[in-house]
């Protein structure tokens, strides 16, 4: 049934074995730089490495500070406690996504509070947010507060999901009209712009993964994206200890957490953001044939939304219902090309079904339908 798009996509990577998802690219200064981290024997959390993919991540994306840690996730907690977040607190996010975000915000001891996402970006949707903050919100010496539950809607963590821009100025307004903190999940959209901007600067903070199936790798790794002088530099503090800088001495002034990004794994970073601007233009090139095909042989192709710029980090086709879904996972992965459909949203995981939910319908229509595609960065040249 599925066979002609399954040969396009294998004449894409020109293989006739298996094709993963999405793979890394190690094609430039990878092993040159690693060999010099392990000469330097500084390849823990202290090195200069550390600093330049530092300085590297906040040139590109254009926030004034990057914090570099052990992945996204840790990113996203220290960036909620940071924000304020507390034991029974609650946080605002999209049901539609990784369980990494969902967890971040379980781990400071709030509860997440799930809102239907927006079919064209599959992000957190602003009309359901504001709809529910005008049914469920009141306004109490300048915190938000549930109505239902009592406690205090602390923060917002929508996810640019699968590297396409949600309507985050529309977002960033409800959230300060509401006084709520704002973190953006960009964890996967490295490379994307909205109005110009890099997604993970609109908020008090963005976070950025580097998995090893992102746009850019180091194995492991996250960094923290912010505008605030003095937050950056509480970042770069609890992220190695809260210790107290000092020669010899190992003082601590308060609970701090050993997050900092290793050393090896910063070269490896420094490496990939030398290739990025390369593999972003190669990933829209094969989104553009993807987009292309798809139009040609009755598929929808999941594009980049308005008044955005998409990374395009795992292409997506939105099929029919969930029995063609199932169908068409099988046919391909069974042919060693490599799919899979949306997350199960969290509201369907038992750890999260008590939680708050609201207007879930295009969550649910979405998680039926839609699948992601072979999209790995694909140096073939276009025919």
């Amino acid at each position: 049934m599925f066979k002609p798009i399954i040969d396009f996509i294998k004449s894409e990577y020109a293989q006739k074995d298996f094709i993963p998802l999405h793979e890394p690219l190690f094609s430039g200064n990878e092993k040159a730089y690693l060999n010099e981290c392990i000469d330097s024997t500084y390849v823990s959390s202290v090195g200069k490495f550390v600093d330049r993919f530092e300085e590297m991540m906040a040139a590109y994306t254009g926030a004034p500070y990057a914090i570099a840690v052990v992945n996204g996730t840790n990113a996203l907690y220290l960036a909620l406690k940071m924000a304020g977040v507390e034991q029974g607190d609650e946080v605002i996010t999209q049901s539609l996504t990784f369980i990494a975000t969902a967890n971040a915000i379980h781990y400071t001891g709030a509860k997440p509070i799930f809102i239907d996402v927006d079919k064209e970006t599959l992000g957190l949707s602003p009309h359901a947010l504001e709809e529910f903050l005008k049914e469920y919100s009141i306004i109490n010496h300048g915190q938000c507060r549930n109505k239902k539950t009592g406690a205090v809607i602390k923060a917002c963590v929508p996810m640019h999901t699968f590297g396409h821009p949600l309507k985050i100025d529309k977002i960033t307004e409800i959230c300060k009209h509401y006084h709520i903190e704002l973190i953006e999940d960009a964890a996967e959209s490295l490379g994307s712009t909205f109005k110009g901007i890099h997604t993970g600067n609109y908020g008090l903070f963005g976070i950025l993964s580097f998995n090893g199936n992102k746009t850019i790798t180091t194995g492991g790794g996250g960094m923290i994206l912010t505008s605030d002088p003095l937050l950056a530099k509480k970042a770069k503090h609890l992220t190695t200890q809260a210790r107290v800088p000092h020669r010899w001495e190992f003082n601590h002034d308060e609970i701090g957490y050993n997050y900092r990004l290793p050393n090896i794994n910063a070269a490896l970073g420094c490496a990939q953001m030398e290739q990025l601007p390369h593999f972003i233009v190669k990933k829209r090139e094969q989104a553009s044939r993807y987009k292309n095909y798809c139009n040609a042989s009755g598929y929808s192709f999941l594009t980049e939304p308005v008044d955005a710029v998409s990374n395009y980090w795992l292409n997506a086709i939105v099929l029919k219902d969930k029995t063609e879904r199932d169908v068409f996972l099988n046919e391909t992965n069974d042919s060693g090309v490599m799919t899979r459909p949306l997350w199960t949203p969290m509201h369907h995981l038992p750890m999260f079904t008590a939680c708050q939910q609201y207007a879930l319908v295009n969550t649910d229509w979405l998680a039926d339908r839609v699948v992601n595609i072979p999209s790995s960065v694909n140096n073939k040249i276009p025919k």
